[in-house]
């Protein structure tokens, strides 16, 4: 049973190649677009790499890129059959590589719903990354002087006043952890000395934060030392001093920064983009099709049936399973046949030995 039958004439091939060449120049522009958008993404990702502590989110621009690549050439390819289509002598050359060429553009459509699943499924990966990768970054920030920490200073100070952030979670993560490096404490100072033994670790841990996590929209000049005493500056309220700092976390800011690309560009392109390339796949089958019948009647400017498949669904997937069982048998050796070939030589061997004659002594 044929599935989808269309009848064609000559002008009807003729504007279905022309329209499918348009379609598939188009589909060529999105494929660079895509493979540009893999890029940008790529690029966002790398230029935060010191602050995400695992590269799986990479896997997304990764598959970008390729089927951007892969898209251009495919629907480049398309362009040419289109082309010639319209000849009868040089189109029976892309019998075979048509057959590689619906492989290539499924693959496409799959991997472009791979990647909208991907860009959803992969938040709770991405958190986890900038997690740990933001607490390294704090812990590290001191450490100015040492090799392939020096520039952690500067990486989290211009993040955190990028994306308007502070900490990790939250301002609070700086109180934990020692920021101010020891090259720059005064350890005459009994205030440095009291700090350090108060804590069991010899830290010297202050309720303050860099001044990276100062906003400027704040109505007073930036407090950073002393944050949880109210005391400590004049008219201020500890609780209630929201606009000081950046209240923020910047893995929160990362992660929506991050999930707004993949996810409010991401879907309605990728969507877009599937639905040209599958018209380009349908299309294209189409065109095969009543081309290849046309030249089989041995009148090709006459009318020809084109259809998506020859037979049904079941009967199409049989076939198609029943061809590729074939070709991986036939890369195989029968170990019956094996073993006969084996039997056969050694029964070979044992006659010509038995046929030889013994020397004489």
């Amino acid at each position: 049973m044929t599935l989808l039958k269309m009848k064609f004439n000559q002008q009807r091939r003729v504007r279905l190649a022309q329209g499918l060449w348009l379609m598939s120049w188009l589909a060529v522009t999105g494929g660079a677009f895509i493979f540009c958008l893999g890029v940008y993404l790529k690029t966002e990702l790398l230029r935060r790499d010191e602050v995400m502590e695992n590269a799986e989110i990479h896997v997304v621009p990764n598959i970008l890129m390729m089927v951007g690549l892969a898209s251009m050439g495919t629907n480049w390819v398309a362009s040419r059959v289109c082309q010639d289509s319209l000849d009868v002598s040089r189109f029976p050359r892309w019998k075979v590589p048509l057959l590689a060429w619906f492989a290539m553009a499924a693959l496409l459509c799959c991997l472009l719903l791979t990647v909208v699943v991907l860009s959803y499924a992969l938040q709770g990966s991405l958190e986890d990354s900038l997690k740990v990768g933001l607490r390294n970054g704090i812990r590290f920030y001191k450490d100015t002087d040492v090799p392939g920490r020096c520039f952690q200073k500067e990486t989290i100070d211009r993040l955190q006043m990028e994306f308007r952030c502070c900490g990790n979670n939250n301002f609070k993560d700086w109180f934990e952890v020692q920021w101010v490096s020891s090259r720059y404490l005064d350890f005459t100072s009994q205030e440095v000395k009291d700090r350090i033994r108060s804590n069991v670790d010899g830290r010297y841990l202050l309720d303050g934060v860099p001044f990276s996590c100062c906003n400027p929209a704040s109505p007073r000049p930036c407090l950073q030392n002393h944050l949880t005493d109210s005391r400590a500056h004049y008219n201020y309220e500890y609780q209630s001093e929201e606009l000081n700092l950046y209240s923020r976390g910047c893995r929160q800011a990362l992660t929506d920064y991050y999930m707004g690309l993949m996810n409010s560009t991401g879907p309605g392109v990728l969507s877009l983009f599937s639905c040209v390339q599958m018209s380009v796949l349908l299309s294209m089958r189409y065109l095969q099709t009543a081309v290849e019948a046309a030249i089989a009647s041995e009148n090709p400017e006459g009318e020809s049936e084109g259809y998506l498949l020859d037979k049904g669904v079941k009967e199409t997937y049989q076939d198609v399973r029943a061809k590729v069982l074939g070709l991986l048998k036939f890369g195989q050796v029968d170990p019956s046949e094996d073993a006969s070939g084996a039997a056969e030589g050694a029964k070979t061997a044992d006659t010509e030995k038995a046929a030889t004659p013994t020397p004489a002594s």
